[in-house]
């Protein structure tokens, strides 16, 4: 594709060389450079992509995108200067690529929690009514049944539109994807049309990069702010930034709720560990799931299956058939009688509404145990505010490590435990190492009781000074079981 072909939808500062050449390919990694590749040099946030621009060069590149123009310029290639390589190197990815977005429909899911569910959700509805299907979540990507392993909650813009893009070869109706606060504010989702946006909910989470939940909130508003007229969005009517999300929205607004009126409405018949019985706009349905917080998933997998055109009697149908999403309140009996249920739960809000969800299905018939910990070199301000939220609705808790990054386990315990006062402090135990601590959550607890093992979910690994080391809570709790 000629290099002239490309700048169409973004406007440079000015250019120096040929806009004619030919680009064989785009990159913001120097080290993927091949000869005829664009080059784009992004200022992140740890690295200035600038200064590879001479690696790129000796490599091949035959034009650079950029921000400052280099003082010396290499003949024979063309540079091209924009105020915001980050802004522009979406809407650049996307024509390469064939504008894939154009080809199929996409749905983009925000929020705090319930991203992963909803989009693996709907990637497995829309399969099972017959379509062909993407999907790109924080557990794996999917290209119609073939997995791709993930990095990152959203790729970067042109390893995401060459995924788009592979969809749409594939054959890919619909895609379904997380779209993250950071990579909403880091435009990597820029150049692509959605179809439909999901918000979920807001509660605190990632203070260490957007510093003020303020930032935050507006970091996933501007996802809603930039759907097209021709697009929906669904939002949460039980949360309180649910239509703050949609004030400035320009696409047809839908709400859902478990509470109040909205145009999708479910509530609860019937509770167990094996799954609930629903209503869902005055129909019944079985569904293999538990928790008020899953209500909420489902109606938003509910409504936005109708939003796409599907009948609402196939809907549920298919909705009856579906099942939790990996890690995501995962039960696994023992033999002696207790339950372990892993899950992701890695913010006070998340903890709260899965520990919820346990006592619903308890109902005051069994102990509670819960083992969690917090994530190193992220936000510390949630730290004691998990510990505190454990506690008050666990009869046991074991704080341990979760992935420590490059901070001291103990350190991280520590800022966990100073929310705690001595008389919540008589129900804690501490255990650095998270396989002993699962191990004894197990041999406290008695026939009847669950334990609920949070912060992972799905991960099988444990990063550790900058090294991952594989490790799955799963697999952790089935081999004690089978001791």
């Amino acid at each position: 594709m000629r290099l002239n072909e490309l700048l169409k939808n973004i406007k440079p500062i000015q250019i120096w060389g040929d806009v004619n050449t030919d680009i064989s390919g785009i990159n913001i990694d120097s080290r993927k450079i091949e000869p005829g590749h664009l080059f784009v040099a992004m200022k992140g946030t740890q690295v200035d992509g600038h200064q590879f621009i001479p690696k790129a060069l000796d490599l091949g590149a035959t034009a650079i995108l950029c921000e400052n123009l280099p003082d010396v310029r290499k003949d024979g290639v063309t540079y091209v200067q924009v105020e915001s390589t980050e802004d522009a190197v979406g809407k650049v990815a996307t024509l390469f690529f064939g504008n894939p977005t154009e080809k199929l429909k996409l749905v983009g899911v925000t929020g705090t929690n319930g991203k992963t569910t909803i989009a693996t959700l709907l990637y497995n509805m829309f399969r099972k009514l017959g379509y062909k299907c993407g999907l790109l979540s924080t557990v794996c990507n999917y290209i119609e049944g073939e997995a791709i392993p993930t990095t990152h909650t959203t790729p970067d813009p042109i390893e995401l539109n060459a995924l788009l893009g592979k969809m749409v070869e594939a054959g890919c109706q619909y895609a379904f994807m997380e779209c993250s606060s950071h990579a909403i504010h880091q435009k990597r989702i820029g150049g692509l049309k959605f179809a439909g946006g999901i918000f979920t909910n807001l509660t605190r989470d990632h203070m260490d990069y957007h510093k003020t939940v303020e930032n935050y909130r507006n970091a996933k508003k501007a996802f809603f702010d930039g759907l097209p007229k021709s697009a929906f969005a669904i939002t949460n009517a039980d949360d309180k930034n649910g239509m703050v999300m949609v004030q400035n929205c320009k696409a047809q607004i839908k709400t859902y709720s478990t509470r109040s009126m909205a145009d999708f409405r479910a509530r609860i018949l019937e509770c167990h560990f094996e799954g609930m019985y629903l209503e869902i706009d005055g129909r019944e349905v079985g569904v293999q799931f538990i928790g008020k917080f899953n209500v909420s998933n489902l109606l938003a997998v509910y409504g936005t299956a109708i939003m796409l055109g599907q009948k609402p009697e196939d809907v549920l149908v298919v909705l009856s058939t579906l099942k939790s999403v990996s890690g995501r309140l995962e039960p696994i009996h023992s033999p002696e009688g207790y339950t372990a249920i892993v899950d992701y739960a890695h913010t006070p809000d998340a903890l709260e509404n899965v520990l919820k969800a346990i006592h619903e299905v308890l109902n005051g018939k069994g102990r509670v145990i819960t083992v969690c910990g917090a994530g190193g070199n992220r936000d510390k301000g949630k730290r004691p505010l998990m510990a505190q939220e454990a506690v008050k609705q666990s009869d046991k808790v074991i704080i341990t490590s979760d992935n420590p990054r490059f901070e001291e386990p103990q350190d991280i315990i520590n800022d966990m435990l100073a929310g705690l006062d001595k008389q919540q402090m008589k129900k804690v135990v501490s255990i650095v190492d998270r396989k002993e601590a699962i191990r004894t959550a197990c041999m406290m607890a008695e026939k009847g009781d669950v334990i609920l093992i949070a912060g992972k979910g799905h991960e099988d690994y444990q990063e550790i000074k900058g090294v991952k080391h594989h490790f799955d809570d799963k697999e952790v709790v089935k081999e004690i079981f089978a001791c």
